[in-house]
């Protein structure tokens, strides 16, 4: 909300951005660790416009403190917690412990990290970095409202196959050639927006979106790639974009809307002339020149009437 001085609008926030924390819980009955490193960013809208334009700090929230409040949450949670609930902790205590804050939000990436396996079984205490990041954003008000994204960040994929584009506009400008047969490569980074609108209505299952989390990105990664055998073909990202975003819908009912950036890499088909002859070998679907620069980019979002993203 804004506030109107000597007849102007004016609108604050503050926060702590990139405060790194990791932490293990240590499993007493089966010995198995669990190790999570999230890079957490704080942003709290606060009554406190006199230290703006009277040089008067007592009503500010240190950004210092903020920090700390990670850590102390952190070690306050002796269970496991996913990311999105850990935000939810901290809007909520920024929320309720300061009569200043009125709005809270938090935003999480967590590191992939993955436990490895030594032949063939899980290690109790060992992780390696995986790929794709888990994000997370909650906004928290003090009247208890919650407006609640997760999200995927860095999910490549490639298919060697079953993809194609032609029938596009063709101009004097246009040089690429209409194909049925091409790979399809991108990196997606998604976010959905679940439908619970009150602290009251999250779930209290203590790792219902770390599931949620990996359900959806099965939904994703089965839909992009389609049966083992036989896959799916895809006449343009756009058609594989917007058939992924409605699966996701379709599957889970308390995600109220999905958000898809899909980049498409390119492969370049590489023809090389021979050392003996100097005719090109013909391409056969076989070498690629791998670029990612320029790349095409891809992106829309999927809502439920009556949602917005």
């Amino acid at each position: 909300m804004a506030d109107l001085i000597e007849g102007m609008k004016f609108e604050q926030k503050h926060g702590k951005s990139r405060v790194r924390v990791g932490r293990v819980w240590r499993k007493e009955k089966d010995g198995k660790h669990i190790f999570v490193e999230w890079n957490v960013n704080i942003s709290l809208f606060s009554n406190c416009l006199s230290a703006y334009v009277n040089g008067d700090n007592s009503d500010i929230v240190a950004t210092d403190t903020m920090k700390n409040t990670v850590y102390a949450k952190a070690k306050e949670c002796s269970e496991v917690v996913s990311v999105e609930n850990f935000a939810i902790e901290l809007g909520r205590h920024f929320t309720s412990f300061y009569h200043q804050v009125t709005t809270a939000i938090i935003k999480i990436v967590e590191k992939p990290w993955e436990r490895v396996c030594i032949d063939g079984q899980p290690h109790e205490h060992g992780f390696k970095l995986g790929s794709e990041r888990h994000t997370a954003e909650v906004t928290v008000k003090k009247s208890g409202s919650v407006l609640m994204t997760s999200g995927i960040e860095g999910l490549a994929l490639l298919k060697t196959t079953m993809s194609g584009f032609e029938g596009y506009i063709r101009d004097k400008y246009t040089l690429l050639p209409e194909t049925r047969e091409r790979m399809l490569a991108t990196e997606i980074s998604t976010s959905w927006r679940y439908s619970f609108e009150s602290l009251s209505t999250v779930p209290i299952k203590p790792l219902y979106f770390s599931e949620r989390f990996l359900d959806v990105k099965k939904v994703l990664v089965d839909t992009f790639f389609g049966p083992p055998r036989e896959g799916v073909y895809s006449p343009s990202v756009q058609s594989t974009l917007f058939y992924m975003a409605k699966a996701v819908l379709n599957r889970f009912p308390d995600v109220a809307s999905i958000q898809l950036r899909m980049p498409n890499i390119h492969f370049l088909p590489v023809n090389l002339p021979s050392k003996d002859s100097p005719n090109i070998v013909k391409f056969e679907d076989d070498v690629y020149l791998p670029t990612d620069e320029p790349h095409g980019t891809i992106e829309a979002s999927l809502s439920r009437p009556q949602s917005r993203m």
